[in-house]
């Protein structure tokens, strides 16, 4: 009796494991070539035009992957400095993207900017052009200051929010 429940052990055990069930769950979802080459969490970094600071960007986290020009932000805060590198305006978004190529800076998500004047752009998508500083976006924008709040479609300013210009304004009101 004893041998019967010992090879009954042994056979259970031997092919009640299967092998599947001992193997983890592996996601397919990412493959070795879609991990961050390099990463990093609480950056700081500053943006500069012939030794004269242009911008800071502060970020959550930020991911660069293998062959791709794009570098990805979660948790954007831009600081915008002026030709005497004083601060100017800052801008945050849920995320965002630099293009390594142009430096340019794309915000995306809850996109706020505000102007030390006052002014406040909000939209959902925009992008900070490098080579002239302007901040452009062909998305919905509402843009309110002391005297007005305008909304529209499409937008270009100088990254102060001093000189802007909405395309397509659906309502305007002034506000004193």
């Amino acid at each position: 009796m004893n041998r019967l429940i010992f090879i009954l052990i042994i056979f259970i055990l031997a092919f009640g494991c299967e092998d599947e069930k001992l193997r983890p769950a592996i996601s397919s979802e990412i493959g070795s070539g879609e991990a961050p080459v390099q990463e990093s969490w609480d950056s700081e970094i500053l943006f500069s035009e012939s030794g004269k600071l242009k911008a800071i960007l502060f970020a959550d986290h930020i991911r660069v992957f293998e062959g791709d020009e794009i570098t990805y932000i979660d948790g954007v805060k831009l600081d915008f400095y002026d030709e005497n590198e004083i601060k100017t305006s800052s801008l945050t978004s849920k995320k965002g993207k630099a293009d390594q190529k142009t430096q340019n800076m794309y915000a995306i998500g809850d996109v706020v900017a505000k102007s030390d004047s006052g002014v406040v752009l909000e939209t959902e998508e925009l992008m900070w052009r490098k080579k002239d500083g302007k901040i452009i976006t062909d998305k919905f924008v509402t843009i309110t200051s002391d005297e007005e709040r305008i909304e529209g479609y499409g937008f270009e300013s100088d990254q102060g929010l001093k000189n802007y210009t909405i395309y397509n304004i659906i309502y305007s009101t002034k506000l004193k």
